[in-house]
This record gives structure tokens, sequence and C-alpha cells, in this order.
């Protein structure tokens, strides 16, 4: 690359530190000594891939390897990406500046649907061929992980694998392979029939899928011998001894969490039903106390930050939190280092663990009850009370917080006026929480968030069966909400609706979706998370010009037998254990925290692992 022309550029453009790399910890290396290149790409903009705690375990842990060479490129902004076009600069890597066209691997980390426009825009910008057929073997192989990897199959025409699940081993295994085959000098068919013998490798193009007359996918089968007709993820057993970096990139810029992320415990027992997350990451795997204040006095020692998020999909059910809490205010406070629990439930909001950690700092508290009555959140199964929430904003503002946000969720399965009117009625309670907290210890004023998001089922869970909403029965619910939250103190935010149809197409789409995203990029969707550069009416040229019904996606309710795309694919949750889940759903049925009892979800035959 002509550095010359790079620094041009980044006079023209806004916020250049995105695109200079050489921050505190990065790693440098000589890559003629590496037999390995990979790029760790982000279809974000770089201060939203920085905050992403995978890829700063797989960046270090890659390049842990003598003989590989982990750099980071991200999605660059749309005046960067102009001037890169304007003066024919390949998208490069933040390390070496390298041109990422020349490494043997692109891997792109998917967290959101609505970044698949940007992979293609970043694949495009680099010089690499969009779709793996049009691929040469000079090329590099374009692969993905993430939770959105569980159904790659809008995005299967433009990967040449996929990896399913906890990525700490299966990509040591995988670079092993393709050392193998790189010295030896085969085909680029040959490293992927040999990828796709690893467990949790995921090799699209291996795989053949028939469609019903309805539409709707009738089969999923491998096209060749010897692969696997179900894909397994990968599960790392022990987190105690699994890698986890000893240091961070510190970044020149405000990152979204800029702060050392210090993961206590990997997945989550409570089976809310619409949390992907809670499912595909089960089992519940957590790291000692000991291990822990290892880590965070050399990630503390070795970074500077003085911000440390004790981060997992519900920190406060980590068995040790408390003895955990007070070592690391014991070790840590006098050098004024704060604490903060992104992820408290409601139900487990502890005063003397909040007094103990605000001893340094006091950062927001947000809650998610969720739903607005007790009924619909017996529903979705968050085993939370309307007492939790007025507790534990009760004792919040004794403790003199002066903001809370509270999450809720509308479209949510079996949802009625009375649910929606609930939200109001507790954003009134909460209100009066503030007034009932002794003067003199509650702050002298008070702001309440209500954010809304819609609800988008999502394959692997419970609620994978049924029909989103349409976007004109969200935005009449908004409507509602906003008439009814015309409260003092009282704000009012929302997710848009027509965004999270279009989650909800892509979250269980099947491979006919591949040319409408191609389409919608080439028409010029990209950044669709970014509500300034969202094109809701190109997108839906988009599905008009490619034949595609984007309803048939989003808004129908499956039947129980239906084959879905992901169907080949084995989070380890049985299908069976979701159906039963669902079916108690619409009865108003709760299933408790499976710490307590086995309720038999299936993850136990990936080798017994459950605490």
């Amino acid at each position: 690359m002509d550095k010359s022309v790079l620094d041009e550029i980044l006079r023209q453009v806004s916020k250049p530190v995105r695109y200079m790399g050489n921050e505190y910890n990065m790693v440098e290396k000589d890559p003629s000594k590496v037999l390995i290149r990979f790029a760790f790409a982000f279809p974000d903009v770089y201060e939203v891939g920085m905050s992403h705690l995978g890829m700063k375990i797989l960046y270090h842990l890659m390049n842990k390897r003598e003989d590989t060479y982990c750099e980071r490129v991200f999605a660059p902004w749309v005046d960067m990406e102009q001037k890169m076009r304007e003066k024919r600069l390949p998208l490069f890597a933040l390390e070496t500046k390298d041109p990422i066209a020349m490494f043997d691997f692109v891997g792109f980390t998917l967290q959101y649907e609505m970044c698949y426009t940007n992979v293609i825009n970043m694949l495009d910008l680099a010089g690499i061929p969009l779709r793996w057929w049009e691929r040469e073997e000079h090329h590099p192989f374009v692969i993905a992980g993430g939770p959105c990897a569980y159904n790659i199959e809008p995005l299967a025409d433009f990967f040449d694998l996929v990896v399913m699940g906890d990525g700490e081993e299966v990509i040591n295994e995988l670079l092993d392979v393709y050392r193998q085959w790189k010295m030896q000098g085969g085909r680029r068919q040959d490293f992927l029939m040999a990828a796709a013998g690893i467990p949790g490798v995921y090799v699209p193009r291996f795989y053949d899928v028939e469609y019903n007359p309805d539409g709707t996918v009738c089969s999923i089968k491998p096209n060749r011998e010897g692969i696997s007709p179900i894909i397994r993820k990968r599960v790392v057993r022990d987190l105690d001894k699994a890698y986890y970096p000893e240091t961070m990139i510190v970044p020149y810029m405000d990152i979204v969490h800029d702060r050392i992320m210090l993961e206590v415990f990997r997945g989550c027992t409570r089976g809310c039903r619409f949390c992907q997350a809670g499912i595909i990451y089960r089992p519940v795997r957590e790291r000692s106390v000991p291990r822990l204040m290892e880590l965070a006095e050399k990630l503390i020692s070795n970074t500077g930050y003085e911000e440390l998020s004790l981060s997992s999909l519900s920190t406060s059910d980590y068995s040790d939190l408390e003895k955990l809490v007070k070592q690391l205010m014991k070790r840590f406070a006098s050098q004024k280092v704060s604490f903060s629990l992104p992820s408290l439930r409601l139900d487990s909001f502890s005063r003397e663990l909040i007094e103990e950690m605000i001893k340094v700092r006091k950062a927001g508290l947000t809650f998610a009850p969720e739903a607005g009555t007790q009924r619909l959140r017996d529903v979705i199964n968050k085993g939370v009370t309307e007492n939790d929430l007025l507790n534990s904003a009760r004792q919040a503002f004794e403790l003199g917080w002066d903001t809370v946000k509270l999450y809720f969720m509308i479209g949510l399965p079996t949802e009625t006026r009375e649910d929606l009117k609930g939200i109001a009625e507790l954003a009134k309670k909460v209100k009066q929480c503030y007034f009932d907290a002794t003067l003199g210890q509650r702050a002298h004023r008070l702001r309440i968030t209500i954010s809304v998001a819609s609800f988008v089922p999502k394959p692997f869970t419970p609620f994978q069966w049924v029909a989103q909403d349409t976007i004109e029965d969200l935005n009449d619910k908004i409507d509602f909400l906003k008439d009814k939250l015309r409260i003092k103190s009282v704000e009012f935010d929302w997710h848009d609706p027509r965004l999270s149809f279009l989650e909800a197409v892509f979250a269980r789409g099947d491979r006919r979706l591949g040319k409408v995203l191609l389409k919608a990029w080439e028409m010029g969707c990209k950044f669709d998370g970014w509500a300034e550069l969202f094109k809701y009416d190109t997108w839906l040229k988009a599905f008009e010009e490619t034949g595609i019904d984007p309803e048939f996606y989003a808004n129908r309710v499956r039947n129980k037998e239906e084959v879905f795309p992901w169907s080949h694919i084995d989070v380890g949750v049985t299908p069976s254990f979701l159906w039963r889940e669902y079916q108690k759903a619409l009865k108003g049925e709760l299933t408790p925290d499976c710490r307590v009892r086995c309720w038999g979800c299936g993850i136990t035959r990936l080798g017994g692992l459950c605490q």
C-alpha cells in the first residue's frame, strides 16, 4: 500500500484514528516470518468492534502462535470508504496496513443481522470476489463465527466456512489443518474438505437445500461423501483452563465499552424464552475467583484502565459474586479502579453488593423487566416480579441514583393492550419509589427512561415458531405507549420497527435471501443498523426486484414439523425441549432456573457440563 496516499486521505475524513492502528498493546510481527496471516474482520466501525470481547480473546490467542499473525480490520465509515474508492486504496489491516486480499483468512464475527451488507461491502472494498464460487486458489478463505453464524444460510453464498460455538479451541485446530494444507500445496477444495472434518466447522457449499412447493425448506443434506449431516457446536469445557488474554489493546479514541472486560462466566440457566444467547451459549461454565483475580491483576497492570466490567449474560448469577466483588474492592480500591455489572437481574439486586461497588464510582443503572405485566413476564419466562423491580428501584434511589433505565419489548407472543398499559403503570410506580425514598438520601432530580424494542423471533429459541407482529401493529403499539407515557420525569424511546422487521427476516432466513442481500448492497445499503444510513425503501425495492417476499420469513407462523434453515445445526438444546417451552409459554407456565432442577434441555449430550 502507498502509505502516503493513506496519510493524505486521513486528513480528509472524520475520526482518522479509526484507521491508524499503533495502539498500546497492539501486536507487531514481521509478516515475512509467519506462515498464516489472519484478518479478524468486524463489520462495523472501529469503536463498536473494539468493544467486542470475542475479538480481544481470539486476536491475542492467535497471535500467541509463532506461525500466525492476526490483524484487525473494521468497516470504514462512509467518508473513508468514498476516499478509498476514489484513490483505489483496498481495504487494509490496521497493524501492517497491508491489503487483506493478500491474507490467508478473512474472518468475520457476526453479532447482528443488520451488519450483513457491511460484510459484502468490505469484501468488495478488499477486492475479494464476493461469492465463494468466484474465488480462485490465491484468494483468502472467507470465514465466519459469532451468534449469527448459527443460521448463516442468508450469507451462505459469501462464506467458505463457518465456525459454530466457542472459538478458543476450534480456531487453533483450523489453523493447524491450514498450516499442513499450505505446506503440502493442496487445492482450495482439499483444505475445505479437511476443515469440514473438524467438529464445529460448517462448509455451506457441501450441503444442498431443497424446498417444498409452499416455499418452506424440504431438506438440507450433504452433497458428498464424508460430510456429517449435522454440525454440532463446539464448547470450551473448563474456562479456568481456557485461554484468556492478560492484556488488551487500549484505543486512542473513545469506544463503546472503553474498559477491561473480565468474563466471569459463559452461558445462562434462566431460560428466558425470547433469548437466543441464553440457549446457544449453554451450558453455564464459571471461572473461579482465584483465576479472575489473577486475570484482573494482570489486565489492570498491563492496560492502565481504571474501570473493569464483570462480563456475562447475567453477572448477578455468578455463584461467587459477593466474594469476587469484595476481593476486587479490597485489592484495587486504593488504585481507584471501579467495577461495573452490566447485566443485573432484578431479582438479585443486592444492596450490600451495590454499596460495595459504588465506593469508587457510580455507573448508570438499567433494569430489564421486558414486559409490563406479570402474566406476560411468565409467558416469556422472565422469572421476575413487580416487587423485584420496585424493591430494586427503591434501593437504587436510596443509594442516590437519579437515573434509571427500564427496558421492555413489545410484540411479544400473546401480548394484549393490558400488557402495554402495564409498562406505563410500572413507570409510575418506579417514579413513586423515588418519592418514597427518604429525603436526604435520594438525589435532587429524577430521570426514568422507558426503552422499548420490538420482539424479533430468533432461531434456537422457544419462540422460533411464532410470527413477528407486522410493522403496522408495532407502530400502533408505539403510538399507544407514547400517549400512556406522557409522565413528568419519564422519557420514552423506541427501536425502529422497520429495522426489527428486517432483523426477523434475516434471523430466520434461508439461502434464497443471499440475492436480496447482494441486490440491497448494489443499491447502496450498508451500515443498516445506523439510523442515519438506514434505507428501508431501498430494501423493499431489493426484495421486489429479487422476487422475495420478506413477510414469508418475518410474519408467518411455523408448524411443529417444519424443517428450518438451521435444522442441521446442533447447539445442544433439543428442538423438542424448545417446543415444550413454547407450549408452556402459551399457558403462561414458568420453568424455573435449571440450576435448581434439570429440565432436560439436552445440553448434557455435549458431555454433562452443567454445573
